[in-house]
């Protein structure tokens, strides 16, 4: 299943959060899948989309970076896929 992950920085956290990331990566556990992420211009909001069939795994991502930022996780579909279930297809 596929999650709209809304990282939202703490003040003043995103040089930390990129020397994080730089030394240690995305600290996600196996299971856990980066799609692609997008940054807001101000380095306030991070937008990733990931995969995992295994919701719980967030949990265990998320404690790695809670210090630095406030996560909201949102279900979502590909457009395809709600074309699809318009249209009776699945």
């Amino acid at each position: 299943m596929l999650y709209m992950v809304i990282e939202r920085f703490k003040e003043g956290a995103a040089p930390e959060i990129y020397r994080r990331f730089r030394e240690k990566g995305r600290i996600m556990p196996e299971g856990l899948d980066y799609v692609s992420s997008w940054t807001d211009l101000d380095f306030k909001i991070c937008y990733q989309l990931m995969r995992t069939e295994d919701f719980t795994l967030f949990d265990k991502w998320i404690d790695s970076w809670r210090d630095l930022m406030e996560f909201e996780i949102v279900p979502v579909r590909t457009s395809a896929e709600a074309v699809d279930l318009m249209l009776g297809r699945t």
